[in-house]
Formats: structure tokens, C-alpha cells, sequence
């Protein structure tokens, strides 16, 4: 599944390109609670299709509302850009459906430049973090390419918002696990890589959407050319696996670096790495593992959701409790391995 943002993006982009009337909406703003975050986005096309969200669902009922009247089409041919708030009162925040003192500002673009939004979409199918800025007056757009993420800025005359490639995750070996990690991963809208030389493992795989690749793990970790927006996961408990594509993601951007096993074999794994492979305290204070953090997970689908977990947390700069690492709870519990 691809990126939730470039799905909104080449949506809006295929029903410009085809000469239909549609709008581009961010939430700008939001105070209090929201159900949304801030640079969240939906797209509307003029026959009422409509795509990503911008709330839990009331507010983008309205906004169809608003622009699918047969009454008024002007907003067909208009441009530029319009602000619009929702639940500055009690009776309208219960209306659409936000939490109690919940308000959110959106920016609503009409009519963006479908040639613009073709260009963004190939940038960020090149992996690149564009920084889109929108003249609020005009609705004309400039798209840079930025190595520095920053947060959404908006005012009184634009818009600064940044689009990043979506987060990737390789993963090293091609086993049970790795197909219900990998099947989790896509549908929380990761692209994902699988690498495993061994042909026993690959010949069955059967996860569509998943890229299989059966180099040596050094390899493909280097030719994965992981970034901040990358994680690595190391699954084939083979050392001789696992260890190679470790010796490299951790001395890469990547934002998660873990490897399955348990406690004893992280032990051992540290220990060898430290002593023959040329690794260090520091560098191994990146790695993760056991891997995941502790629900009392036995299956691989169950371990899976561990894995995924942790790894969405942090994506997402969530401080985990150390109730939830593995590691701790299993020392508390006295679980011998």
C-alpha cells in the first residue's frame, strides 16, 4: 500500500489531468483535541469522489456538501485558496464530530495545478523531501527539494508544507515471520523489501506487493540506501545472515535497526559483533532486539504485531514504557530465555 499522502496526491492529480474540478484540503491548524493531525490531507473531485480525510468523517460530509451542489459550480473554474474553521462553538464541534473543545483551521486549494502536482508525485516516487509552498492569494505553488524536514507553517500569505517519500522497511529473511511482518508493513502503507539468498525460502514466497530480492544481505542493505525514513529488521536466525546486514544498517540513517532472538542470543550476538566484527558499545546501542516490545506474543502473526508496534512508535518519537520492553518484562517475570 502505498503512502496515504501520495495516494491523495495522484488522485487529485489523474482528476485534474482529465479536466475535472477538485480541491486539496490540509489541516493548517487544530486546537485541542483533533482527529486529525496537522498536514493531514483529502482531496474532493466535482462529481463527489473523495479521498484521504481530514476528520473523523463529519467535516468531509460537509465539504461534499459544500462543493457538490448542482446549483453552484463556480467553484469549477475558481483558484486560489480559502480558510475554513470548524468547532469554534460547542454545538457546531458536536456537529462534526470532534472531541470536546476540539477545533480544526483547513486550507482549501482550488484547483491545483495538475502539471505541479505530477511533478511533486515523481519526486517523492524518487525519494525525495519536497518542500511545497502555496500562495494563498493566487493558489500558485513552488515545489523545492529540501534534505531538511520542518514542520507545516502557515501565514497570512502561505502555505510552507513538506512531502516526504514513504517509509520503507527491509527485511532480512524470508520466513513465516517476515510474511506477517511484511503483510502488516504494507498495510500501514511502508514499502517493503525482502532479502533472503536462500532459495528454500524465496521460491514459496507469496506476499504480493513486496519486493524479493536473494543478494547477500551486506548488498542489499547498501543498495537499500537507507535513509531516516527506513527501518531493517533482521529475522532469518541465521547469524551468518543477519550479522551481515547489521555490520551495515547500523552505521546507516536508518531510524530502526532490529533483529529477532532471544535474550541469550542478543547476548551472544553483542559479544560476537564487539569481538569480530568490529563493532562497538556505541554502535551496538542502536540495535534493537529482542525485538519488538512485550505482549506476551508466541505466534508469528503475534510477534509481528510486537515488531510492528514498536517500530510505528518510533516512527512516531512515542517514549515506550520500559513495562513494554522485552527485555525488562521477561527479567520481571523471570522467563528463563
Amino acid at each position: 500500500m502505498e503512502n496515504l499522502d501520495v495516494i491523495v496526491l495522484k488522485a487529485i492529480s489523474d482528476w485534474r489531468a482529465k479536466g475535472q474540478a477538485g480541491i486539496l484540503v490540509t489541516v493548517v491548524r487544530s486546537w485541542g483535541s483533533s482527529p486529525r493531525p496537522v498536514g493531514s490531507i483529502m482531496a474532493l473531485c466535482e462529481d463527489g469522489a473523495v479521498i484521504g480525510s481530514v476528520s473523523g468523517g463529519c467535516i468531509e460530509d460537509d465539504l461534499i456538501f459544500r462543493h457538490r451542489s448542482t446549483e453552484d459550480t463556480s467553484w469549477h473554474t475558481r483558484t486560489g485558496t480559502e480558510r475554513l474553521v470548524y468547532g469554534v462553538s460547542a454545538d457546531e464541534a458536536h456537529r462534526f464530530g470532534l472531541p470536546c473543545g476540539g477545533t480544526i483551521e483547513l486550507l482549501v486549494e482550488y484547483n491545483p495545478c495538475a502539471e505541479q502536482l505530477a511533478r511533486l508525485i515523481l519526486y517523492l516516487k524518487n525519494g525525495k523531501l519536497v518542500r511545497r509552498t502555496v500562495t494563498l492569494e493566487t493558489g500558485g505553488v513552488a515545489l523545492e527539494v529540501t534534505d531538511c524536514p520542518t514542520s507545516l507553517m502557515l501565514d497570512d500569505t502561505v502555505l510552507v508544507a513538506i512531502f516526504g517519500p514513504g517509509y520503507r522497511m527491509l527485511l532480512i529473511g524470508a520466513g513465516q515471520l517476515a510474511a506477517c511482518l511484511s503483510t502488516m508493513a504494507l498495510f500501514s502503507g511502508f514499502t517493503v523489501t525482502v532479502c533472503d539468498p536462500r532459495d528454500e525460502y524465496t521460491c514459496s514466497w507469496a506476499i504480493e506487493g513486496a519486493i524479493v530480492t536473494s543478494e547477500m544481505p551486506d548488498d542489499a542493505v547498501i543498495a537499500f540506501k537507507p535513509d531516516r525514513r527506513s527501518c531493517i529488521v533482521a529475522l532469518s536466525h541465521d547469524p551468518k545472515l543477519d550479522d551481515m546486514a547489521l555490520l551495515e544498517a547500523l552505521h546507516s540513517d536508518a531510524f530502526y535497526v532490529g533483529a529477532i532472538g532471544s535474550r541469550r542470543n542478543q547476548n551472544t550476538r553483542r559479544d560476537r559483533m564487539i569481538e569480530y566484527l568490529d563493532q562497538t558499545e556505541e554502535t551496538m546501542r542502536k540495535l534493537r532486539g529482542p525485538v519488538g516490545i512485550y505482549i506476551g506474543s508466541k505466534t508469528p502473526p503475534e510477534i509481528a504485531v510486537s515488531i510492528m508496534a514498536e517500530i510505528i512508535a518510533v516512527k512516531n518519537n512515542v517514549v515506550l514504557h520500559q513495562d513494554f520492553n522485552v527485555r525488562i518484562a521477561k527479567d520481571n517475570l523471570g522467563v528463563a530465555v
